[in-house]
């Protein structure tokens, strides 16, 4: 039997496995195959505090993983693949055969950016391609920039990027925008945002990093080369849920919703982090709300622990 158990290794879960393990609690972390969440397909992050030089974004999430386990977090690799929150203790299916039941449950499962799906995407993530201009932008002083979406978040991520590009292209599938006309009236105004439309990005070019993208005008069907230093992908972001469908209250969009700091509809389960922020998203916002629920969970236990 657990006190808790946080599932996902990012800056959400790992931070409250620092504070949960601080206050003895002796926190089960389930960090999947793949440890340590985002930033660990980033490169160079330079918006965390307490890093004056910027630190490689795999490096912080292993530095913060070690101050987790020194203060005496347990870790176990592997996906949760089922969970039971309808009664206490709750219960966790570990890659279907492993069970693990405890008196509370942290979700920090995060979010993850919907890709466009070219190969070269991939290969190119962390060297031109990303998902975040709050995080990358800085990088890409006086370099041109493409931004791949038409929706609020395609048109914010362009009007950040001008603050460093020469010029921010946009890119999207229709003749018409999705985004809000507040946000499309402040993007048609920036002289150097300019917009592609009824076009498709193909592929992703370069090498070692993004030299260029060809685009496809899906009305014409022809395909033509630009050169860019960058592409931003914004076509949205999907929240890492659906094992919690049906027991936990997500809105719409299925991010879980929170009350009262991170507590969900369920007593002893909270949420921190990208799976229930749909609007930072940042590393230290889900440092900081991984900090809140296990300050949360450790209150939780002490006005509990008689009904145990």
């Amino acid at each position: 039997m657990r006190n808790v158990v946080i599932i996902g290794s990012g800056p959400a879960g790992l931070t409250a496995a620092i504070y949960t393990a601080r206050a003895n609690l002796s926190p089960l972390l389930i960090e999947g195959w793949q440890s340590g969440g985002q930033l660990t397909t980033t490169t160079e992050v330079e918006n965390y505090p307490g890093f004056a030089r910027g630190i490689m974004g795999p490096e912080l999430m292993k530095d913060m993983r070690a101050q987790a386990g020194r203060f005496g977090t347990e870790f176990l690799t592997g996906d949760v693949t089922a969970v039971n929150l309808a009664q206490l203790p709750f219960t966790l299916t570990v890659d279907g055969e492993h069970t693990v039941q405890t008196r509370t449950v942290i979700i920090a499962t995060g979010a993850s950016a919907i890709p466009i799906g070219l190969k070269n995407e991939a290969r190119l993530t962390g060297h031109g391609v990303s998902t975040c201009a709050t995080c990358d932008g800085f990088f890409f002083k006086e370099k041109e920039l493409l931004v791949v979406g038409g929706g609020d978040s395609a048109l914010e991520e362009a009007n950040f990027l001008t603050k460093f590009a020469t010029k921010v292209s946009v890119i999207h599938r229709r003749d018409k925008l999705r985004a809000s006309k507040i946000m499309q009236d402040r993007a048609m105004r920036n002289e150097k945002i300019a917009f592609i439309w009824n076009s498709i990005v193909e592929d992703i070019l370069g090498t070692d990093v993004v030299t260029g993208a060809r685009i496809k005008n899906v009305v014409t069907g022809t395909s033509s080369d630009i050169s860019c230093s960058g592409v931003f992908v914004a076509i949205g972001h999907r929240p890492n849920t659906a094992l919690f469908t049906g027991q936990v209250d997500m809105d719409e969009k299925g991010y879980i919703r929170t009350h009262h700091g991170t507590a969900t509809n369920i007593p002893g389960v909270f949420a921190a982090g990208d799976v229930q922020d749909s609007t930072y998203r940042q590393a230290v916002t889900a440092a900081g709300s991984g900090c809140m629920a296990a300050i949360d969970v450790e209150r939780f236990l002490e006005t509990t622990a008689h009904n145990l």
